[in-house]
């Protein structure tokens, strides 16, 4: 009888144990809340999905660097924000690393060889907007891969270590949230018209918490890539799987497109402001120029007078934003295919120009602030990582559209982008985003579309004091922008600083867009300027780390994941 009791007992005991290591390897936590904000000391990590920021700490207990931490944390969101997270997108990188060098990774998408400028254009020449939002013809070369592997140079663990989190979680599932249910469910009907085969995201009954996501075709991908490296990806059984589906629908990417793509590492923008220096990313993306103008044109007008969401500090960053996306439309593009004015653009005699018609307490008009005078030829993700040796990274990537072309690769199980619409598919037609371009931005084959995502570090005294960035699309600029003058002139906390309420101007429509929650006085006080008012469901999900203290050698962090998503800090 005891023989048996004991047996009986240990059974149970295994069984729990089990069920209990299960639990922690397949994320099967339906009840966890997100937490957003930690203070601690050595490290941290936020991004959009809990499992992802825990993936990225258990790297750094591990003995891995900021980067390590930032390459598991993006495959694991690879697999558990399939809406933005991805290997069939692109997207920027900004580090920053104790040795005092500061690099910028682009790993942004490419035009397939066989685009063309007016591929988006029916024979009357009317655009086609579908097509390039919709299925396969809508996406671009893939990049977060190379983007990943060419990181790799700067990190400690092997990549079968890094990636081993994001294996385990395609394989044996993870409990979905109340959100992620509700968006699966909202785009069934697309996910089933885009797609030639079953894909892991359509059920027969709708989505609800705490039902597990298993991705198996998902699986076998990553460990293709574990197991043959960045040629598990753009060559091989995946790639031929790649062009297999682009055949299916017409796409146009090919093995060779595949087999060419390379990440590039750029020169980072780098200014100052009052003392702080931002570091940020450069062409492609337009975020990193359009912050650096907007800082620059606010940086004399002492703002911090003006005060918080006051009618005349919104109205005077409501009209840096026109003047700066007003530039963005007639001025940037990929910088390996056309001449773009930067030095001119962030100048100070230029921005000082810029300025000249603002009349404070009067609405501007995007028909008479256009573009300056030069005489020289949404959905996303964010990830911020600070490590205990002072290395900060700072990582946007995206799909572009949520769930991007929402088309899966039949048999490899991820989602591929649709960022063909992020180029200018016809002058005067705007994106998704509603932003406008022109030639600089137009369709060529290898050609890198522009882009707004602005991952972003401010140092402090040479140490990094800010990690952040933001989805959104075309408020991805103006998110970050009101985030560091929350910070760094209106002296708020990180979580007061990400937390507010944010507004929006990007020239054409000429429209001011607010949050629900901005104040209804002072919207009133702004249409009495002139200004059209919008209010909108929130769009920044803003991630930050702030450092406290590092130069006198005992810093504190503090990661502050934003109220609107289920973005979530982790750190230890």
């Amino acid at each position: 009888m005891y023989i048996q009791k004991l047996f009986f007992t240990t059974a149970i005991f295994m069984f729990v144990c089990i069920y209990a290591f299960c639990q922690k390897q397949t994320g099967n936590n339906s009840n966890y809340v997100p937490q957003k904000k930690i203070i601690c000391n050595n490290g941290a990590v936020v991004s959009a999905h809990w499992l992802a920021s825990k993936a990225g700490v258990a790297i750094l207990k591990k003995g891995g660097n900021a980067i390590d931490a930032a390459i598991a944390t993006q495959l694991v969101l690879a697999v558990v924000y399939p809406a933005a997270g991805n290997i069939g997108g692109g997207g920027f990188m900004v580090a920053h690393f104790t040795n005092g060098k500061n690099i910028s990774l682009d790993f942004r998408e490419k035009a397939p060889e066989k685009a063309s400028r007016n591929m988006y254009l029916d024979s009357a020449g009317n655009a086609q907007i579908n097509a390039s939002q919709d299925g396969h013809l809508a996406a671009g070369v893939p990049g977060t891969i190379a983007g990943l592997f060419a990181s790799m140079k700067y990190a400690k663990l092997p990549f079968a270590v890094l990636i081993e989190s994001a294996i385990n979680l395609a394989e044996n599932g993870f409990a979905i949230s109340a959100s992620q249910a509700r968006s699966f469910n909202r785009t069934k009907k697309e996910f089933i018209e885009l797609n030639f085969s079953t894909i892991a995201f359509v059920k027969e009954n709708e989505w609800k918490a705490g039902d597990v996501l298993i991705q198996k075709d998902l699986a076998n991908t990553l460990k293709r890539i574990r197991d043959n490296g960045q040629k598990g990806f753009y060559e091989g059984e995946t790639a031929k799987l790649i062009v297999a589906e682009m055949q299916k629908g017409k796409g146009i990417i090919s093995l060779e497109d595949l087999k060419k793509y390379e990440a590039k590492e750029r020169s980072v923008v780098d200014f100052t402001y009052k003392g702080y220096q931002i570091i940020t990313m450069p062409l492609p993306s337009s975020g990193g120029v359009i912050l650096q103008q907007m800082m620059k044109m606010i940086e004399d007008k002492n703002i911090a007078l003006m005060q918080f969401q006051s009618a005349a500090s919104v109205q005077l960053m409501v009209e840096l934003e026109r003047r700066a996306y007003a530039d963005r439309a007639e001025f940037l593009g990929d910088p390996d295919f056309v001449n773009v004015p930067i030095n001119t653009l962030v100048s100070t005699n230029y921005l000082n120009a810029r300025m000249k018609d603002y009349v404070p307490g009067k609405a501007g008009s995007s028909k008479n602030t256009m573009a300056g005078i030069i005489k020289e030829s949404e959905e996303t993700t964010h990830l911020s990582v600070t490590d205990m040796d002072g290395n900060a990274v700072s990582v946007t990537t995206t799909l572009n559209g949520g769930y991007g072309s929402r088309t899966v690769v039949g048999g490899a199980g991820f989602l591929l982008n649709n960022e063909m619409d992020d180029f200018s598919i016809k002058q005067g037609v705007p994106n998704m985003y509603g932003a406008l371009g022109n030639e600089k931005n137009a369709i060529a084959p290898g050609k890198r579309m522009l882009s707004s995502m602005t991952p972003t570090l401010v140092l402090k005294n040479g140490f990094p004091y800010l990690v952040l960035g933001t989805p959104g699309g075309t408020t991805i600029p103006t998110s970050i922008f009101q985030t560091l003058v929350n910070i760094l002139e209106f002296n708020m906390s990180a979580e007061e600083a990400v937390n507010k309420p944010k507004f929006h101007h990007q020239w054409l429509p000429d429209i001011v867009s607010v949050e629900k929650d901005f104040a209804k006085k002072i919207v009133k006080q702004l249409e009495n300027m002139g200004y059209k008012i919008v209010i909108r469901d929130a769009w920044s999900k803003t991630d930050l780390i702030q450092i406290q203290n590092h130069a006198k050698g005992s810093k504190t962090i503090i990661a502050v994941g934003d109220k609107r998503g289920d973005d979530d800090a982790q750190g230890y």
